[in-house]
């Protein structure tokens, strides 16, 4: 099994071409491009004093500041080494045997699933409708499944047990309505099955967040990640909300000590560090519709589509070749995201970040350049 494609290559990148990695502008991480907030900083550095111990191994204090916020019980939340080590083990302990994901998106549920030995079946939304979460076609696939009320599908295979759902999606940038939630809840039930919800990119659309009805919905389980909204993918930390029977047993299958200490640190200064999380939203608001615009006047985009996170899904005019401006860029040090192996994604697109308007403006520019030649 091949390993799904990510971005945030820089280090590999610049080893490569002989230069620092701060002198690579990554465009291919969504990561929060305002960095570190000063708060963090000074807890990380506070936190090395207790590098000499072993950390929490149930990282209890920011178990309990995250129950706090989000008005749940501390039971029904696990904490990981990141949101990836948490989807890496969860259809092995959810005893997934068919995954229903909602696409193109995050591959690693593909292949978590595929680690699992569970079947793995794809609903994907389209370019012709915006790539607009295909909730109609999840919710009647569902609720087929639940009328039928057999053991075996019509395609041999077990019934659909599990469903994951990247909202906002990567690498689309879509949400959906909080009616259409309830009703793709209501047909998760209906179906008898479960739905994972990972909500990656969610502080930049907070009231999205579905993450307090793990309390009432048995079937929900909700991850979350500090990796990019507070700009520490280099620390791994992530968490999930759901069921405290199913919580036990995810806790259970996962590697002692998975946190460490300067990563739970990190995380519980971010949370409270309030001014930084408005700025970020505020900045992301703003810089992302005037990226957009300007991308929208480039010869050879053919449509960039609405984001309510921090990155941009770009249509490029066919045949543009795709790998081949990808290597230009990145050999200009600047790295873009080639979307043609998500699967679902078989027209020319591209992923950016949204960074500052500085480095936006030399991309643009590059891209320019780069579109006129590969296109």
């Amino acid at each position: 099994m091949s390993l799904p494609s990510h971005g945030g290559n820089v280090h590999k990148i610049a080893r490569s071409q002989g230069r620092p990695s701060n002198r690579v502008l990554d465009f291919s991480a969504s990561i929060n491009p305002l960095g570190l907030s000063p708060t963090v900083r000074r807890a990380i550095q506070q936190a090395i004093a207790l590098a000499v111990h072993y950390p929490e191994i149930d990282v209890l204090p920011l178990q309990q500041q995250l129950a706090k916020i989000h008005k749940i019980p501390e039971a029904c939340l696990v904490i990981g080494n990141g949101s990836a080590e948490l989807i890496s083990v969860l259809p092995r302990a959810l005893g997934t045997r068919h995954g229903l994901v909602i696409g193109p998106t995050f591959m690693e549920f593909e292949r978590a699933l595929t680690l699992a030995e569970a079947h793995c079946t794809y609903v994907h939304a389209t370019p012709n409708a915006g790539y607009a979460p295909p909730i109609d076609a999840v919710c009647m696939m569902l609720n087929r499944q639940a009328k039928t009320k057999r053991n075996k599908n019509s395609d041999n295979t077990v019934p659909v047990d599990t469903v994951f759902f990247c909202h906002p999606n990567s690498p689309t940038g879509q949400v959906i309505s909080r009616a259409e939630f309830r009703r793709l809840l209501n047909s998760v039930q209906k179906a008898g099955a479960r739905i994972i919800v990972d909500e990656a990119f969610i502080d930049y659309c907070a009231s999205r967040s579905v993450l307090k009805h793990v309390r009432t919905f048995k079937g929900l389980f909700v991850l979350r990640s500090f990796t990019k909204f507070f700009a520490i993918p280099g620390l791994r930390i992530g968490y999930l909300g759901g069921p405290v029977s199913a919580v036990n047993t995810i806790r259970s299958l996962l590697p002692p000590w998975s946190v460490n200490t300067l990563a739970s640190a990190a995380a519980e200064a971010a949370l409270k560090d309030k001014g930084y999380q408005r700025q970020s939203v505020t900045f992301m608001n703003l810089e992302r519709k005037r990226f957009r615009a300007c991308l929208q006047h480039i010869p050879h985009v053919q449509r960039v589509y609405s984001s309510s996170a921090n990155f941009l899904l770009v249509q490029l005019t066919a045949p543009c070749q795709v790998s081949l401006l990808v290597q230009e860029l990145c050999e200009q040090g600047l790295l873009i995201r080639d979307c043609e192996n998500f699967a679902g994604i078989d027209v020319p697109t591209i992923r950016l970040a949204v960074r500052r308007p500085q480095e936006n403006d030399r991309l643009l520019k590059a891209l320019k350049r780069g579109l006129l030649k590969w296109s």
